[in-house]
């Protein structure tokens, strides 16, 4: 792996373990055992190490929330998406847990940002016209738009929230799987007579993941 490669993972992982604010250039370059100065031949400072993540983070919102076409609606194509929810929520919790900061210090980074989560929201309202049509889910068209902003905003916010309503601010596994679920329940109540066992084996699944030992947890 290139220096440039392992800079940026060391810095995710380090982030994610301590928080963004208290990690500095100098925290990443001891990680790593190089000197600040090799670190710096790669990155100006820590915002341009933030906008690589960005990048990665990006790239796995590209790929993975495309719209189904022309494929049947499979209990493996929903977690699917839950999955890919998930790895969002977790691989890039430093970046949830400290999101209005984060952008308030970075205009460039926002406006990224912005036109991402404008790109999200189109491919979710997608899917969701997608499983309206198949009859997985019954809602009103001018309601899907909504809800694809509704289940953006428990993303977006869910780390957030935990780590202000609880006593353990530390964000495991099992309280991300926690806010999947709470989409999960929230996608369920559109569900159809013909879905809803889908729905209830999806809840199954992961409730026996958030409950499920650390070193078990996908």
């Amino acid at each position: 792996m290139k220096t440039r490669d392992k800079i940026i993972h060391a810095s995710l992982e380090l982030f994610n373990e301590h928080g963004e604010r208290t990690i500095t250039t100098n925290h990443i370059a001891a990680h790593l055992g190089i000197s600040p100065g090799n670190l710096y031949y790669h990155f100006r400072n820590k915002e341009d190490i933030i906008r690589s993540i960005f990048s990665l983070y990006k790239s796995h919102l590209e790929t993975s929330f495309q719209p189904y076409e022309g494929k049947p609606v499979t209990i493996d194509l929903l977690i699917g998406y839950f999955d890919a929810i998930f790895y969002a929520m977790w691989e890039f919790r430093f970046m949830y847990a400290n999101l209005t900061d984060i952008l308030s210090r970075d205009d460039e980074l926002k406006r990224q940002y912005l036109q991402v989560q404008q790109q999200v929201l189109t491919r979710c309202s997608h899917v969701l016209s997608k499983l309206e049509q198949d009859g997985v889910i019954a809602i009103e068209q001018n309601e899907i738009p909504p809800l694809a902003e509704t289940i953006r905003m428990i993303v977006c916010f869910w780390i957030s929230y935990k780590q202000t309503h609880s006593p353990d601010t530390k964000i495991t596994k099992s309280s991300i799987y926690e806010g999947l679920l709470r989409i999960l329940m929230l996608s369920k109540a559109y569900s159809t007579p013909s879905s809803r066992a889908t729905f209830v084996r999806l809840e199954q699944h992961y409730q026996a993941l958030a409950t499920a030992p650390a070193e078990k947890q996908a």
